[in-house]
């Protein structure tokens, strides 16, 4: 007890800057500082929490891949946790046969938070879980599919092809153009709201608050200019788009029939990430995706010539070997350093 109230002297002269004297201490005072203490304790376990549970996004997966994981268990009659290395193998063996090598990571990452959060064993190092990881690593490939990128020829005549008196064009006209020429993220292209744009004389900043890579709240900011084709001009298409919204809000919402057959309104409900995924593949084909505009802006920029440094200010990438990874250049005969070596 009296080095509970040590400490809480110590963090009540840190956070309420009492000058607190040890012989001074009555019972009542004794019995607030205790309090104080325990109150610091809750906010302690709070912020481990927080700290283990990681990025909104990445909890939500986690909830259903742990929802996923209980229910089986559930139908099996097995622990979810601790969980057994012989109930983890059969539930890797499970999952084997409908997921991907990427999922399968995320559901056992998923399963592995919980037991952090729950202090309980995870039976990572057990050497039957660790052969069956290494057998679905060989049977599934490690390899991810890649979403594939597009020209800057398709994108001139698909995004140009897009008529901004035509209200859902122009909406999805904004999509593909925002979404190229930011290498936006699709979560990151719809949690932009029209506060978050800054135009300037020649410019456009847009200021995001939250990305995969930056989850800490701290602002980050794209850089757009104006093009000398105006039909796919970034500046020009969002100030034809911005005409038709309210001055705060989302940027890209939603539509909603109107009564009239054909007929379409705005709503002030924000686009989802999945609906940007459907509007690629509308437009470019159902190999493409949302990731697409992501991956030709980096394949794009550093074909004409763009530095690493340079293509990092637009996609917010930490190093230049996640550059590497979303430069889509498949063709072997034309970028080959065969053809470099004079013979």
């Amino acid at each position: 007890m009296l080095s509970e109230v040590i400490i809480c002297i110590y963090c009540a002269k840190l956070i309420y800057g009492q000058n607190i004297e040890m012989s001074k201490i009555s019972v009542k005072e004794e019995s607030g500082l205790a309090l104080k203490l325990e109150k610091l304790k809750e906010k302690v376990r709070s912020l481990a929490q927080r700290g283990l549970e990681g990025a909104d996004n990445t909890r939500k997966a986690y909830q259903t891949d742990l929802k996923q994981f209980e229910e089986w268990c559930q139908e099996y009659d097995q622990s979810s946790c601790p969980v057994s290395p012989e109930t983890l193998v059969t539930y890797l063996a499970f999952l084997g046969d409908s997921y991907k090598w990427a999922s399968i990571q995320r559901k056992i990452s998923a399963i592995r938070k919980l037991h952090e959060l729950r202090n309980e064993e995870y039976p990572s190092k057990h050497v039957k879980v660790k052969s069956v990881l290494e057998g679905l690593k060989r049977e599934k490939s490690i390899r991810q599919h890649q979403a594939p990128a597009f020209t800057l020829d398709d994108f001139r005549s698909t995004a140009g092809s897009l008529e901004n008196d035509n209200l859902q064009e122009l909406r999805d006209k904004v999509v593909i153009i925002l979404g190229f020429t930011g290498a936006f993220r699709r979560s990151e292209l719809v949690s932009i709201n029209i506060e978050d744009l800054q135009f300037q004389d020649d410019h456009l900043v847009i200021g995001m608050k939250n990305s995969k890579t930056n989850q800490y709240g701290e602002i980050e900011e794209k850089a757009f200019f104006k093009s000398e084709d105006p039909d796919i001009c970034p500046i020009t298409t969002l100030k034809a788009w911005l005409e038709l919204l309210p001055a705060t809000g989302p940027l890209l919402v939603r539509f909603r029939k109107g009564e009239r057959h054909g007929e379409i309104k705005l709503t002030e409900e924000r686009l989802s990430d999945k609906s940007v995924d459907n509007i690629v593949k509308h437009y470019f084909g159902k190999e493409y995706s949302a990731h697409s505009l992501r991956a030709s802006f980096v394949t794009i920029a550093k074909m004409n010539g763009a530095d690493d440094i340079e293509v990092m200010q637009q996609t917010k990438h930490k190093t230049s070997l996640m550059i590497q990874r979303y430069t889509r250049i498949n063709d072997i005969k034309e970028f080959n350093a065969v053809k470099k070596i004079k013979m």
